[in-house]
């Protein structure tokens, strides 16, 4: 039988609220949005979270900030139907602040009113 994979622990909220904080510096989301791959960024997340006393790999931490941005995205799609009860998720508020102005968290819409701008001469 192949060996078992290991799962790993759960992240506590003091680990989670350190990760927010480490991914929403503003060096470290500049350098999120200037590169496709951006494993080397993480590299440097798992070092701030480790340097808070934190023992976090660079995967686990993608893969929480991803599960963070996913939760809160579909949080933010949920409120934007009218009508529907308001829903969240665990540290919307920090997260909002990060991803808030960020356009792949916000749902586009768009209407195509059938008009077409004229050109003034």
């Amino acid at each position: 039988m192949p060996p078992r994979a290991r799962r790993a622990l759960v992240w506590s909220n003091g680990e989670l609220l350190d990760l927010i904080t480490v991914w929403g510096e503003e060096a470290v989301q500049s350098q999120l949005r200037s590169s496709w791959r951006n494993f080397d960024t993480f590299g440097q997340i798992s070092r701030a979270m480790i340097e808070r006393g934190h023992d976090r790999d660079a995967m686990q931490c993608r893969i929480k900030v991803k599960e963070l941005r996913s939760a809160y995205r579909k949080s933010r799609e949920a409120n934007s139907c009218s009508g529907a009860p308001p829903k969240t998720c665990r540290f919307y508020k920090e997260l909002d602040a990060i991803l808030g102005g960020d356009p792949t968290t916000v749902p586009s819409t768009t209407v195509d009113t059938g008009e077409q701008d004229e050109e003034e001469e």
